[in-house]
């Protein structure tokens, strides 16, 4: 592991820029430490791309998102219908577009089966944590 500190002073604050390389099998850990002693420190903490544009989470880009449209997104993407669906499914067509509403949750069990549908892991339909 190497680091590299700069130091800026501007009137009444300075900026420091840190570069640390890490090995790739270190990086999470090593950014999330970061991350947690700074916001320790009451910091704010902005991950910005290399352009210094601030990056944003999946979770804020996409906070409405729910595993229903995971499900919509694999069935256009294989031109089914919700009819279709609901067939190989076993169950009526109102209870897939409850699934893919979110108003109806997407069990272990029935992400299993949309795996073998889609020929994906059924991981992909069970990502979402709702938020307390």
């Amino acid at each position: 592991m190497s680091a590299y500190m700069g130091i800026q002073t501007t009137g009444e604050t300075a900026e420091i820029n840190l570069s640390v390389t890490v090995p790739l099998a270190e990086l999470d850990l090593m950014a999330g430490t970061l991350k947690n002693v700074l916001t320790l420190a009451g910091h704010k903490v902005r991950l910005v791309n290399d352009e210094g544009d601030e990056m944003r989470s999946a979770d804020e880009v996409f906070s409405e998102a729910h595993p229903g449209m995971t499900l919509r997104g694999f069935r256009l993407r294989d031109d089914m219908t919700q009819e279709e669906l609901a067939e190989r499914l076993g169950i009526k067509q109102a209870g897939v577009s409850a699934l893919e509403s979110g108003q109806r949750p997407i069990s272990v069990a029935m992400a299993k089966r949309l795996g073998e549908i889609f020929e994906i892991t059924h991981h992909a339909f069970l990502r979402y944590i709702p938020k307390s």
